[in-house]
């Protein structure tokens, strides 16, 4: 308990001997953090969007004959049983021809006169959200291929491409600038501890002269790292809701075309939690790495 105490008071009076340093480390962790959960914030609301999207994607079978009850049911127990179906619909001529009429619009009167037999029949296939991509259509469509009564599809494969390189690209963006920012916070604030370590170089040779383990000198500066990065995660959590409240939510609901603005939502708790800890991880390696050139263990 002795040493524990020393080395929060040994901390505390370090932070404020330094309070321009300590600012300076504090406020480097705060905008880089600040900026990742940020943009981890948009990249998540983006795929929780992209998701409801994807409910969208589903193979369609048009029948060229009206099936019997009896055959309607025994093709939709035969696709129920492929991996990766969620629901099979049957959507007959007349509820095609409503759909089209609804779509039409102010356009509906030039199907006057036409008759639902006009369209055809068809299947409509939902799949699980994790086979929604050209791969999973592709893998589906093999499969109904093997009832010759299946053989005309549609499944919007340019639209589907299009989804896999947008949820692509955002996953590489978020990735490439996420590492950008962790290296080049550490990278500061191990340059910003550098500095303090330098200011107190005289004190360290002396405590190494009087007995004192490599340990027992580093730990005071590894706990200051640490308290800095939370209490930077802290502030950067702090700065991230300010944005989230006045700007994002309503200007990304906008830019998305979307007018549930409810549906834009703050970093979960375990995203929330996971930045404290990066926050801490980044101050305690950021002071490691200039301790073992000055301190040998």
């Amino acid at each position: 308990m002795e040493r524990l105490r020393y080395f929060t008071q040994r901390t505390l009076f370090s932070m404020r001997q330094s309070p321009l340093l300590c600012s300076a480390t504090i406020g480097t962790v705060a905008i880089a953090l600040m900026l990742l959960a940020f943009f981890t914030l948009i990249v998540l609301n983006i795929q929780n969007l992209t998701r409801e999207w994807s409910q969208d994607i589903q193979v369609i079978v048009y029948l060229d004959n009206v099936p019997s009850d009896d055959k309607l049911q025994q093709w939709r127990d035969e696709i129920q049983q492929y991996p990766d179906i969620e629901q099979v619909r049957y959507i007959s001529q007349q509820q095609a021809f409503d759909r089209f009429h609804k779509r039409l619009g102010q356009n509906a009167d030039l199907l006057e006169g036409l008759m639902p037999e006009i369209l055809p029949a068809a299947l409509e296939i939902s799949l699980k959200e994790i086979a929604r991509s050209r791969e999973g259509t592709e893998r589906l469509i093999e499969l109904l291929k093997n009832n010759k009564d299946f053989h005309n599809f549609r499944y919007g494969q340019e639209w589907l491409d299009r989804y896999d390189a947008f949820i692509f690209l955002l996953r590489l963006t978020g990735t490439m600038a996420g590492g950008f920012l962790i290296f080049a916070t550490l990278f500061i604030v191990s340059n910003t501890i550098k500095l303090t370590i330098y200011a107190r170089r005289d004190e360290l040779e002396i405590m190494g002269l009087i007995g004192a383990t490599p340990m027992f000198i580093k730990a005071p500066f590894m706990a200051e790292g640490a308290c800095q990065g939370v209490a930077g995660a802290l502030l950067a959590l702090g700065g991230c809701h300010v944005l989230y409240y006045f700007f994002l939510k309503k200007g990304l609901a906008a830019l998305l075309t979307t007018t549930a603005a409810e549906n834009i939502h703050f970093l979960p708790i375990e995203y929330q939690a996971g930045i404290i800890v990066l926050g801490l991880l980044l101050g305690f390696i950021g002071s490691l790495l200039p301790l073992r050139k000055f301190v040998r263990i």
